[in-house]
């Protein structure tokens, strides 16, 4: 059933966001085909039926409650595939508007099943699936399920829950580093940000080297953007769109000097999700482009099926209802950063370093083929993302994600890792899977006869030491991490 909506659900749609759900749909598409391709590459080697972490042992001692998943009735390596390469072409449909171009239902029902195949992985995947931009991807999946196709106006309370998500996403940023740390109030955080974030970009050890005054000016910028800029974002047209602005320009910067998976351009996505179509034809008219959306919005609306109002208006109660402890948490002195207050992951709560770690602790992987080894006789393993050789330039790697190399990041950090027990022994087995994880195996497919793990400090070298010796890193070791081990029948 469709026709005009009644005088009194004049609000419901708007006209002004049309170019808003292209950008959000064909952006969420993009991210989603990106994580489940990542998920082809690596959930095996690391969850799957003989990963370091198996979904079958995790999903025999927990409660379906604990995180409803597909995997939850049967997992194996082979449906994992079919789920994973699922998600990537449904993802990539969405980015060429194949969806969009039928009747409201069809992207709804595109993006929920991205949202349930995405959630099914995330709900397993335990320690290697326990990153913010997780439940991001999950959350704002949903939102975008329901913004209809171009047969319907956009609905304005699909418009409000997208900026609702950014509002949080933005703020509960700002507020865990307020609250978290003493280097983000005295504005010194960036002075060892760039040096021991995770993966350093190959722009970061720039980054580190500018002034001190920089640094503190970054540490001003991001308290303005995180604390003060997403309350515009409450405000009508066109304060939104000014804030949306400010979070491009802001997460371009993150971007640039460091590698945070997907979480900075799915910001970046709905940032652009919240400027309404008059500025996006102010900035056209900028350029020299031609008015699109103001000839768009000369067309007839659309008819607007009862159906999709009815849903819509239940999906946005449902939200409004979820959204209380999310808005409490944000105004708790002891704030939770990445929490999901459900197992479907529909509103969370989100933040990022609300630490900063003032020097890079590192752990690396090392083997031996001997059988009495000697000092000389151990040679390194190298990982795709993570430092290693002093002289490689820290490579770019996002928005696609290495959860190993961020796993490796925690470890000496003193967090659990049972799986890095797990991981050396599949490097005793020379086991294939696992050696693809990483960027360069010493032993070409050999298992060796004993690995070890050595903390060392790391550096960037100053400008220098770079013209110097051409390395991007000085470290020091420091001590065993792991004791030699081997197999047990060798």
């Amino acid at each position: 059933m469709a026709g005009t909506l009644p005088d009194w659900l004049g609000w419901w749609t708007s006209a002004d966001y049309d170019v808003a759900r292209t950008v959000l749909q064909r952006g969420f598409g993009a991210l989603y085909a990106l994580a489940f391709w990542g998920a082809l590459h690596q959930f095996r080697p690391l969850l799957g039926e003989h990963g370091l972490q198996p979904v079958p042992s995790f999903v025999a001692r927990t409660h379906w409650r604990d995180g409803p998943s597909l995997f939850r009735w049967h997992y194996s390596d082979r449906l994992l595939v079919a789920v994973a390469w699922c998600g990537v072409v449904l993802g990539a449909s969405v980015v060429v508007g194949l969806p969009q171009a039928g009747p409201w239902w069809v992207p709804m029902l595109v993006f929920l099943t991205l949202w349930w195949l995405y959630l099914s992985l995330v709900n397993v995947g335990q320690t290697f699936y326990a990153f913010g931009w997780e439940s991001l991807l999950c959350e704002a999946g949903l939102l975008v399920a329901f913004l209809g196709s171009g047969a319907v106006p956009v609905p304005i309370l699909m418009v409000v829950a997208v900026r609702w998500l950014l509002f949080r996403l933005e703020l509960g940023a700002g507020l865990i580093k307020w609250r978290g740390d003493t280097a983000w109030r005295d504005l010194t955080a960036l002075s060892y940000h760039h040096e021991t974030q995770p993966l350093p970009g190959p722009f970061s050890w720039h980054a580190h080297h500018l002034p001190r005054w920089w640094h503190r000016f970054e540490a001003v910028g991001t308290h303005v953007s995180q604390l003060l800029v997403p309350w515009l974002l409450l405000l009508p047209q066109p304060f939104p769109s000014v804030a949306g602005a400010v979070f491009v320009l802001t997460q371009g910067w993150l971007v640039l000097t460091g590698n945070f998976a997907w979480l900075n351009w799915a910001t970046i996505v709905l940032a652009l999700g919240v400027v309404d179509d008059g500025t996006w034809a102010w900035l056209g008219g900028l350029v020299g482009l031609s008015d699109g959306a103001a000839a768009a919005s000369s067309a007839a609306e659309p008819s607007v099926p009862l159906t999709f109002v009815i849903v819509v208006g239940a999906v946005a109660l449902l939200l409004l209802v979820l959204s209380v402890r999310p808005a409490l948490n944000l105004v708790s002195r002891h704030q939770r950063m990445n929490a999901s207050f459900e197992p479907f992951r529909l509103v969370n709560a989100y933040g990022a370093f609300g630490s900063v770690t003032r020097h890079r602790d590192e752990i690396t992987v090392e083997g031996t083929l001997a059988t009495e080894p000697g000092p000389d006789d151990w040679v390194e393993y190298e990982f795709r993302g993570k430092p290693g050789p002093l002289g490689r330039r820290p490579p770019q790697v996002a928005p696609y994600h290495l959860r190993l190399d961020w796993l490796m990041w925690f470890l000496p950090l003193g967090h659990s890792a049972r799986w890095f027990t797990v991981f050396l022994r599949r490097l005793l087995e020379a086991d294939p899977a696992t050696l693809r994880l990483l960027r360069r195996d010493p032993f070409d497919g050999r298992p060796p006869r004993t690995v070890r793990a050595v903390l060392h400090r790391y550096r960037y070298t100053t400008p220098d030491e770079r013209r110097r010796t051409g390395d991007w890193w000085v470290r020091e070791r420091l001590q065993l991490a792991v004791d030699p081990v081997r197999l047990p029948d060798s």
